[in-house]
């Protein structure tokens, strides 16, 4: 299991056996990591991590809380970080996503217009990748999106759209435990858009299978390590 992970689990025991308690401030840093038995690096990620999907409320100047959340809604929210790497229907759908993008990639190629190549290029410019992580995210989903409405097919625009629903809590997580992956987002588009932008279909295909295989990787790392 990735050290950021168990860090999380370790906070969820507290949680759970009464240690923390909705409202309560977490103890400093130094204390923390030492109580658990973790490093102070991994338990500012797991901090991080928690934050984002709103268990944890950083006060800067003040502390870090537990939201105000009631425990059962508390514990909900911190049971994706398990189901994510447990659940093998997302390593699937990830598998139908390699199979249909680079398909609609390479039509793309073949239809998409200046125009929205250059909207395609305003959307990368303007993603900051020291921002939030829900920002990154909702710049994936369009970007995908925006290419398979430029495929032409409609009906396989539309279930490239119904399945990335259900992608998008991968995509988080990858976001905040992988090293570098906003960085490696952007810079794969960049590529996806310069194949798209030559009009060179088989191109567009192969950057687009590499990008998705890439992050289904990083995906089935996550499930193994979890089973390890």
């Amino acid at each position: 299991m990735a050290v950021t992970d168990e860090a999380i689990l370790r906070i969820k025991e507290m949680i759970t056996s009464g240690a923390l308690g909705p409202g309560d401030r977490l103890p400093p840093e130094k204390e923390l990591s030492e109580s658990l038995g973790l490093s102070r690096n991994s338990l500012r990620e797991a901090v991080k991590a928690l934050e984002v999907i709103r268990v944890l409320d950083v006060r800067r100047g003040d502390g870090t809380y537990v939201t105000s959340l009631e425990p059962r809604v508390l514990l909900e929210a911190m049971n994706f970080v398990v189901d994510l790497h447990t659940d093998h229907s997302v390593l699937e759908v990830f598998g139908v996503r390699r199979i249909l993008e680079p398909a609609a990639a390479a039509l793309a190629a073949l239809r998409l217009s200046e125009a929205d190549a250059d909207t395609l290029a305003e959307l990368i410019d303007q993603t900051d990748i020291d921002g939030n992580i829900e920002d990154l995210v909702a710049h994936d989903l369009e970007f995908h999106q925006r290419i398979a409405d430029a495929s032409g097919n409609e009906y396989l625009a539309r279930l490239l759209e119904s399945l990335s629903g259900g992608t998008v809590r991968a995509r988080i997580w990858r976001g905040i435990t992988q090293r570098g992956a906003a960085d490696r987002t952007l810079e794969e588009h960049r590529m996806i858009l310069a194949a798209l932008r030559r009009q060179d279909p088989d191109l567009a295909r192969a950057r687009m299978l590499a990008h998705i295989g890439g992050v289904e990787e990083w995906l089935r790392d996550a499930a193994a390590q979890s089973e390890a």
